[in-house]
This record gives structure tokens, C-alpha cells and sequence, in this order.
């Protein structure tokens, strides 16, 4: 039987300890992501002089990782946990770390959540420093989809969110069912599209904005057809008729919003 299709029973998630730390190869991969979103949001900074400091970019970068944090965790828990009421009682518990006094990390998170953390902090951050905020964004829509892409990756290290079953040569055996490996289909279509599509669009754009009106768009256009080959959360399984996932529905939301936000931009760019 090839590697590949067993690669879950020869591989272990965890990287290294530190003493009683257990570092999970997904936890190297969410820092790559930062680290490269970071590093690709100063060089096309530099690259289309788009007049932000490196400094600028650092604190902001701070701001909404916060944001997408405290968002991702707490979306979760309010789109997909099935102890929502638990969680509200006790908000604390969000963020523990043990599980019956073994450190386990904080499982559970919410990509839609993360966005309402984002831009949140995004507003906050602009509160502050009083930038030209659409710029950035259009910064963040291009940046982002590279750190996707190692966040991706992350969850196929952590043999998480499963493909559903499937015969196809390239599955991954999880418990004995060969699986399409959809973590990875996500980062091609969620992240490496994504990049492809507004890299070349950037030169187009006529009003700041744009870029990230597109990335929401094209984000959750690949998010939909991934979740195809995604095996839907246990907890909620499909959510109208045998077909549609949360996250596809929640995908709906956003390519509305983003379609809006995008004529809002247009608009308002032919009427200055």
C-alpha cells in the first residue's frame, strides 16, 4: 500500500516537547502563516509603494491577531459547539488550555468567526491611528491567502478536519476509511487561488477596497466547493437538505457581503 494513503498511521502530529508541552506541527504552521502574511504584506507594500511603514504593519498585525483569536474561538463556540450554553455560563472556559488538568491546547476554531474578530480590529486599530484603512485591507486580501496556505497545511499535519470518503487513488486512510485529503484541496483552492486571482487583479484596481471585497468573494467561492469534500462537523452535520454544510451556508453569507461591499466601493469611488 503506498506511504501516502497511510501517511496518518506513520506520522505523528506532535513535533517536539517542551517538558509537559506537547508542540503540534499545526502550531508551527499557524506561526509560518503569520510570519509569511506578514512578510508578503511588506514586501508588495514596498513593491507597489503603497506608503505604509514597517512599523504600521507590525502593530497591526498585532491588532487583529487578537482580534482573529479571540473571534475565531468565540465563533466557534457560538456556530458549532454543541455546549454553547456551557461556554456562556462559564466564558472563561473558552480559553483553557487543560483538559482534566493535561495541557491540550485551545481546540476549536472558526475561520467566519475570525472575521468579525479581523475587522473589528481593524476598526479599532483605525480609531487610533487614523489610516487609510481600505488600503490596508487591500494589503491584508493579498497577504493572507499565503498564510492560508500554511494554515492548511497545519490542519493536515494535526489530522484534522476531514475529507469525506472517497475512492479515489491520492485518499488518506483515517480509522481504516480512505478519505480525500480535503485540508489540502482548501489550500490550493482557499489559499494559493486566491493569491493567484488578486495578484494579477491588483494592477487593475481603480478604488482602494477592492482587493479585499474580491478576497471575500473568491475566499469563500473556494471555501464552498472545498466543503464538497469536506466531511461536515459531526456535531451539526448538513444543514439543509443532504448537501449543504455550515460553512457552506455561512460561504453564502460572505460571497453576499462581499458582493455588496464590493458595488458599495465602486459606487462610491464614480461618485468622488
Amino acid at each position: 500500500m503506498p506511504f501516502w494513503n497511510t501517511i496518518y498511521s506513520q506520522f505523528d502530529p506532535i513535533a517536539f516537547k517542551l517538558g509537559p508541552i506537547a508542540v503540534h506541527w499545526y502550531g508551527l504552521m499557524y506561526i509560518l502563516a503569520l510570519l509569511g502574511a506578514l512578510y508578503v504584506a511588506k514586501w508588495f507594500v514596498k513593491k507597489d509603494n503603497l506608503g505604509f511603514s514597517n512599523q504600521i504593519l507590525e502593530s497591526y498585525f498585532i491588532w487583529i491577531e487578537i482580534g482573529i483569536i479571540l473571534g475565531a474561538r468565540i465563533g466557534y463556540i457560538l456556530f458549532y459547539d454543541p455546549h454553547v450554553d456551557y461556554y456562556l455560563s462559564n466564558p472563561w472556559q473558552m480559553f483553557n488550555p487543560f483538559l482534566d488538568g493535561t495541557f491540550v491546547g485551545i481546540r476549536g476554531m472558526s475561520y467566519h468567526g475570525a472575521i468579525v474578530g479581523f475587522f473589528l480590529g481593524t476598526w479599532l486599530f483605525n480609531l487610533k491611528y487614523k489610516i487609510n484603512v481600505w488600503r490596508l485591507l487591500d494589503v491584508v486580501a493579498i497577504s493572507v491567502p499565503v498564510g492560508y496556505v500554511f494554515g492548511r497545511i497545519g490542519n493536515f499535519l494535526n489530522q484534522e478536519l476531514f475529507g469525506r470518503p472517497t475512492e479515489v487513488t491520492w485518499g488518506i486512510y483515517v480509522d481504516g476509511v480512505l478519505r480525500h485529503p480535503s485540508q489540502l484541496y482548501e489550500a490550493f483552492l482557499e489559499g494559493i487561488m486566491v493569491f493567484v486571482i488578486l495578484y494579477m487583479y491588483r494592477k487593475f484596481k481603480k478604488h482602494d477596497g477592492e482587493l479585499i471585497a474580491l478576497y471575500g468573494f473568491f475566499y469563500s467561492l473556494g471555501r464552498f466547493i472545498a466543503e464538497f469534500w469536506r466531511e461536515p462537523d459531526f456535531q451539526i452535520g448538513f444543514v439543509y437538505g443532504e448537501w449543504m454544510s455550515k460553512g457552506q451556508a455561512l460561504s453564502v453569507l460572505m460571497i453576499l457581503a462581499s458582493l455588496l461591499l464590493y458595488g458599495f466601493l465602486i459606487k462610491r469611488g464614480k461618485r468622488g
